[in-house]
């Protein structure tokens, strides 16, 4: 049974989507303010989200936009309000769609399985990449089609040589390579340019992927040599 995860301060609205979605064979949880909902949508499992805009504490934004930079499933922003300006900005924040009070009980339940449907579609295409489209190194997974790379499940956004540098030493690990070495295969044989920018783009690179960068645990310091994956 997919679970839906409704955040609304209303309790008759509330309760009356809940009763609607449980009756169209959805696990339904209900909670009416902003922290609360923020940490059981962060700490729960559920299959998509119901989110209102205006809420007591954490406002509807907020959690969409944390709620995004954690998990991709689908989140269906709820409001009063009709100004494009909100539903653009909730759009920007990560949010799958918007719909705006009031609404038929039967559009709610229509758009629900039109985004979880959506999703599956997704996760079954995914499911279907080839193994060398990807590349899997303990907490960290890059997305070679994509260009995409994910530490402990979370996206990083990488700039082009940042990217192209990860992935030449996780698609090496346990190789040690100077600087020099770096340098031309990142940046080219014909590249001109001091190889400290290896350096800065190593420091870079841990920054975004090593949870402590003075302590790194992906790419190490081999010093009077160069750096290393480590597996």
């Amino acid at each position: 049974m997919r679970r839906i995860l409704i955040i609304e301060d209303d309790p008759v609205i509330a309760e009356v989507e809940k009763d609607y979605l449980e009756a169209s064979g959805y696990a339904v949880e209900v909670v009416q303010s902003g922290d609360e909902g923020l940490q059981k949508a962060l700490e729960g499992e559920y299959d998509l989200i119901i989110l209102d805009l205006m809420l007591p504490g954490v406002d509807g934004f907020t959690i969409c936009k944390q709620v995004r930079e954690a998990k991709n499933i689908p989140i269906l922003l709820v409001s009063a309000k009709k100004e494009d300006v909100d539903k653009i900005r909730g759009l920007g924040l990560g949010a799958d769609d918007h719909i705006s009070k009031p609404f038929s009980l039967g559009e709610l339940v229509a758009r629900v399985k039109a985004h979880l449907a959506r999703y599956d579609r997704l996760v079954a295409d995914n499911s279907r990449k080839p193994p060398g489209d990807e590349l899997k190194i303990r907490g960290i997974r890059i997305d070679k089609p994509a260009r995409k790379v994910y530490v402990n499940g979370k996206e990083t956004a990488l700039t082009s040589k940042e990217y192209d540098l990860l992935l030449f030493l996780a698609s090496h690990p346990n190789w040690v390579f100077s600087k020099d070495e770096l340098f031309e295969k990142i940046w080219g044989l014909d590249a001109y340019g001091d190889n400290a920018t290896v350096t800065v783009h190593i420091s870079k690179l841990r920054e975004k992927i090593e949870t402590d960068p003075s302590n790194p645990q992906y790419i190490e310091t081999i010093w009077g040599v160069g750096y290393r994956f480590q597996l």
